[in-house]
C-alpha cells in the first residue's frame, strides 16, 4: 500500500465529516426552540425558515402546514421527556417508592434551570385550548400516559389507592412545573417537593425504612 493510499480518507469519511442536518431536521429545532422559548401562537413560518436557514417552498415541502410542525415539536418534545423518565426509573428497578422519588428529584433539577419556560405540553394546551388543532391530541395523549406512568409504579408499591396516589402525583407534578412561571424566584412552592412527595407516599404506602 502507497502512502497515498494509507493516508487519504474515504469518500464515505469525507461525507460523514462534512454532512449538514438535513433541511427538515434544521427546520423541526428551530421551530422547537423558538415555540419552546416564544409560544407557539407566537412564532410564524417566517421566523422559523430565518432560524433555519431555509425558506417558505423547503418548509412547506416538508411540512404540510404550521399546524404539522407543531404536532412534530409536541410528539418529539414527548418522546424525549419519556425517553428521560425511562431511563431515570430503570437505576431502580426493584423499587418503584424510589423510581418515583427519583423522578421528581430529576422533574424539578429541570424546573429551576435558568434556561426553562415550563412544561411543553402544558403550555401548549393553554395556547391551543378551545381550539381544533391537532396538537392538542398530542397534549392528550401525553397527559393520559403519564398517569399510567404513575399508576403503574403506585400498583407496583402497593399503594392503598393506587389511583389515588396516581392523580395526586400528577397533580403535583403539574403543579410543580407550572408554579415555576407564576412565582418569584426563591419563593417557587417546589422548593419544598421532597416533603410533600413524603407526606403522600407515606400516606399510601407507609413510612420509608
Amino acid at each position: 500500500m502507497t502512502s497515498t493510499e494509507s493516508t487519504a480518507p474515504a469518500q464515505g469519511d469525507n461525507a460523514k465529516t462534512d454532512a449538514k442536518p438535513r433541511v427538515r431536521d434544521r427546520i423541526v429545532d428551530a421551530a422547537s426552540a423558538l415555540f419552546y422559548q416564544q409560544g407557539i401562537n407566537c412564532v410564524g413560518v417566517d421566523a422559523i425558515v430565518c432560524e433555519a436557514g431555509t425558506n417558505k417552498m423547503s418548509l412547506y415541502r416538508n411540512f404540510g402546514s404550521k399546524d404539522e410542525l407543531v404536532v412534530e415539536y409536541l410528539a418529539g418534545r414527548e418522546a424525549d421527556n419519556f425517553a428521560q423518565w425511562d431511563e431515570v426509573t430503570a437505576r431502580y428497578p426493584d423499587d418503584p417508592r424510589r423510581q418515583i422519588e427519583a423522578l421528581f428529584a430529576h422533574i424539578i433539577a429541570k424546573g429551576q434551570s435558568k434556561s426553562s419556560s415550563g412544561c411543553p405540553s402544558a403550555n401548549a394546551a393553554i395556547e391551543l385550548r378551545g381550539t381544533e388543532h391537532p396538537g392538542r391530541q398530542v397534549v392528550f395523549d401525553g397527559r393520559l400516559r403519564a398517569r399510567r406512568f404513575m399508576l403503574e409504579r403506585a400498583e407496583a408499591a402497593g399503594a392503598k389507592s393506587p389511583e389515588v396516589l396516581a392523580d395526586a402525583l400528577v397533580l403535583l407534578l403539574e403543579g410543580a412545573v407550572m408554579s415555576r412561571l407564576s412565582y418569584p424566584e426563591g419563593e417557587w412552592p417546589a422548593n419544598n417537593m421532597d416533603a410533600v412527595l413524603k407526606v403522600m407516599l407515606d400516606a399510601q404506602l407507609g413510612a420509608a425504612d
